[in-house]
């Protein structure tokens, strides 16, 4: 008897991939002079992924301009980091049209990250029999979401072509810990990228340790009283401040996406009319050359 296919569920992290891009390849630019180095990236990495890869289904998650909860409940969240690029804004724009000249939706929801669409399309799908589940990333944060080898991570290595598997075997073996407790963990430590705070003076080591010992912030703080006492002073009395940091670093996964079912995701075949115009649009000529071979 035949084994029964596995099919592949995608969801890409766009404005992961996109920043990525844009810091790893040179500045170059379409025929009108817009900048397009992460455009290109994106584009060539669909259709690596799309003819090699062969996913059945894919969603993109982009995020929107307006703030999100997270920036509600903290006014200082990412606020460390540098204005995004003059460069860089346009082709945050267009990546949307460039998932729809492949054919691939794209979500946007104000009020939630890309990274919390994709949490809610791995809670909705999770348990559909026979599907993987694949999290293309340039950000860790997703490694949150994975289990077993259901759901994993191919998150990018080097540059833009290397990528990495991370299934929950992986993610143990580079963290510790489990997928599940990566949030717990930057409760303790926080996370200087998003400006979250964790508790200050703990870092790595120790929040590995007492989370290997007792596996969330809640269970560390029933167990103080045995904890050794160097690392009890440095968390006492902050219970509050790491729960609040780890609120901050979970993905949610209740997004309202507005998707009832797997198959509208499907993957189509590419319309090489439709790519070719939008390639010679941007001046993509290597990319003209792949997709006619």
């Amino acid at each position: 008897m035949a084994e029964k296919k596995q099919n592949v569920l995608l969801l890409i992290d766009s404005n992961a991939l996109i920043h990525r891009f844009f810091h790893a390849l040179p500045p170059f630019t379409a025929p009108d002079g817009s900048p397009t180095n992460a455009i290109y990236g994106l584009s060539n990495t669909l259709l690596k992924i799309i003819t090699e890869q062969k996913p059945d289904y894919i969603a993109a998650s982009l995020d929107t301009p307006e703030p999100t909860f997270r920036d509600k409940e903290y006014a200082e969240y990412k606020a460390k980091r540098a204005p995004t690029s003059d460069e860089l804004i346009p082709q945050l724009k267009k990546a949307a049209s460039v998932y729809d000249v492949f054919g691939v939706r794209a979500f946007a929801i104000p009020g939630f990250e890309a990274d919390d669409l994709i949490g809610s399309f791995v809670e909705m799908f999770k348990d559909e029999p026979d599907l993987k589940i694949i999290i293309l990333s340039g950000d860790r944060d997703v490694l949150q979401l994975v289990e077993g080898e259901k759901i994993v991570g191919q998150l990018f290595k080097t540059g833009i072509t290397e990528t990495v598997i991370y299934d929950e075997k992986a993610v143990i073996e580079k963290f510790g810990l489990k997928p599940k407790q990566l949030p717990d963990y930057k409760g303790f430590v926080g996370d200087a990228s998003d400006n979250i705070k964790g508790i200050a003076g703990v870092g790595p080591k120790t929040a590995e340790i007492l989370l290997k010992e007792f596996p969330t912030i809640e269970e560390v703080y029933e167990n103080i009283a045995i904890i050794t006492p160097k690392i009890a002073k440095k968390i006492e009395g902050k219970k509050e401040e790491a729960i609040f940091s780890r609120r901050l670093a979970t993905i949610r996964r209740d997004a309202p996406v507005g998707v009832s079912n797997l198959e509208s995701l499907k993957v189509p075949a590419l319309d090489k009319v439709k790519l070719k115009t939008f390639f010679q649009s941007l001046g993509f000529k290597s990319l003209i050359e792949k997709l006619e071979k």
